[in-house]
């Protein structure tokens, strides 16, 4: 959508808006998700795993803005402000998803600077997913106690996340992208 990369324009920061306020309700709804699902897998010991299913949802923003923005920094911001939009939409995460936004924004972040922001198709996106997937791990290794866990729970866990990631960060964020920038020539 935007060949010249290293460059904000005003249609850049609007459009890096919208995916932030489209996404932070997506995230916001899918905290309810998030508490129906755990209750449903209380009973079999597996309440964690809510997590890891619904994480590439939650880690959406990041890659899209990227992937349709090509600015370095989109995607750290994409996330983040998606995170904000949740915050004033009332989460229940409170003010703590600023975090979570901050991590997983880095995680983003992360893909697109080890393709040297060369690469905003399958690699890119590819790397972008790994990248979220290590560093939200490592994160909730550290916040919810992941490190307790025995090493089939965190395996599965751990596989888990990564399928979700590359689904909904991956498959779905490309599908999206090619959707914007196909409507933008259309123009």
């Amino acid at each position: 959508m935007n060949n010249n990369r290293d460059h904000w324009s005003l249609r850049n920061i609007i459009l890096i808006t919208l995916i932030a306020i489209f996404c932070g309700v997506i995230f916001w709804g899918t905290g309810f998700l998030y508490t129906g699902l755990t209750l449903i897998l209380t009973p079999f010991g597996l309440a964690p795993l809510a997590n890891d299913i619904l994480m590439g949802v939650w880690c959406m923003a990041g890659p899209l803005a990227g992937m349709v923005i090509k600015v370095p920094g989109s995607a750290f911001l994409g996330e983040f402000l998606g995170s904000a939009v949740e915050v004033f939409l009332g989460g229940q995460w409170g003010a703590s998803a600023f975090i979570s936004g901050l991590v997983q924004g880095i995680g983003s972040e992360l893909g697109f600077t080890l393709t040297g922001y060369k690469h905003y198709n399958w690699l890119g996106i590819t790397a972008s997913v790994i990248t979220t997937t290590i560093v939200t791990f490592g994160w909730d290794m550290i916040r919810n106690g992941y490190n307790h866990y025995d090493l089939g729970l965190l395996s599965l866990l751990f596989i888990t996340r990564l399928v979700s990631t590359f689904i909904f960060s991956g498959i779905i964020t490309v599908l999206v992208s090619k959707l914007l920038t196909r409507s933008s020539r259309e123009e």
